[in-house]
């Protein structure tokens, strides 16, 4: 049991790191692929891991309406939002802020989720919200480089900020009782087929395979694409919308502490500082979502 709550308390932890370094690895591949390309071989990769996953662990396959929702949050968070980040990445917006705009999905998940799921925001979620917007600004503050990227860019990060924030509420409310294993393995058949449309509509798929792309392809695809997004999955389920969605704030400072070390970008006391804000940010919106009956019943209901 010990180890069980041990394991509980790290995965957060753990799902921030590994979800951080997706922006990392598309910054190593990106040079010599197309995004689309790179998504739609990625994605054709994944296919052929989870494949023999599903069909020897005896998981349950989804009927038709469940297969319909595998679908659509695999267009949203694998379609939309990687595709979106991708296409930042390579039209010149920096690894850290292209995680900066998706960093502002617990603003708009929060308001959904009140609006839309009968989730209540309470104000002190609301200030550990509003307090970690302001830690990833200090985080992201000093880019000089932002002029550089062009609108395209700046567009696919908005655009992976939608997908992100709708796929993240689809999958809470619609595939509670789909087992991970096989609704997987539909999402990535599905956003495989999307990316391979893209590619041969707007690229010309040229592929120069070295050692860099090599390790970034394998990366992406055994520790991001299968591993951590059914943590990913694991961690929707078992919280609040906003509570979960709050780890995001975490995500843009820790790629900037990565592209620190691998790539020298700047990191100074303002961004430290920023660090901080932040967690202190999800750590007053996590603990007020667990202190809040509301929000606890709303989580059992999305679970059973």
């Amino acid at each position: 049991m010990r180890l069980t709550n041990v394991a509980i308390a790290a995965a957060p932890i753990l799902f921030v790191l590994l979800w951080s370094t997706g922006f990392i690895g598309a910054r190593y591949g990106l040079p010599y692929i197309e995004p689309m390309t790179f998504l739609a071989v990625r994605m054709s990769f994944v296919v052929v891991v989870m494949l023999p996953i599903a069909l020897l662990s005896g998981a349950r396959w989804p009927n038709a309406a469940e297969s319909g929702h595998s679908l659509a949050i695999g267009i949203l968070v694998h379609g939309i939002y990687l595709g979106g980040v991708f296409i930042a990445i390579s039209y010149g917006v920096p690894a850290g802020i292209s995680a900066l705009i998706p960093g502002l999905q617990p603003i708009l998940t929060s308001t959904i989720a009140n609006r839309f799921m009968g989730e209540k925001v309470t104000p002190l979620q609301w200030l550990g919200l509003v307090l970690g917007l302001g830690g990833v600004a200090l985080v992201l503050h000093d880019r000089q480089m932002i002029a550089d990227a062009s609108v395209l860019g700046w567009a696919g990060s908005v655009v992976s900020l939608i997908g992100i924030t709708l796929g993240t509420l689809y999958q809470k409310r619609h595939s509670g009782n789909i087992d991970w294993r096989t609704g997987n393995l539909i999402q990535y058949f599905g956003v495989a087929t999307f990316f391979w449309i893209l590619s041969f509509a707007f690229e010309t798929r040229v592929i120069h395979w070295n050692g860099e792309l090599i390790f970034a392809m394998s990366w992406l695809v055994l520790v991001l694409s299968v591993a951590t997004v059914a943590l990913m999955y694991w961690l929707i389920r078992r919280s609040p919308a906003t509570g979960f969605a709050s780890l995001f704030y975490l995500v843009p400072a820790t790629t900037a502490l990565f592209a620190f070390v691998l790539f020298g970008e700047k990191l100074d006391l303002i961004s430290v500082v920023g660090m901080v804000i932040c967690a202190a940010g999800v750590l007053i919106v996590n603990r007020a979502g667990r202190a809040k009956p509301a929000a606890a019943n709303v989580a059992a209901t999305l679970n059973d």
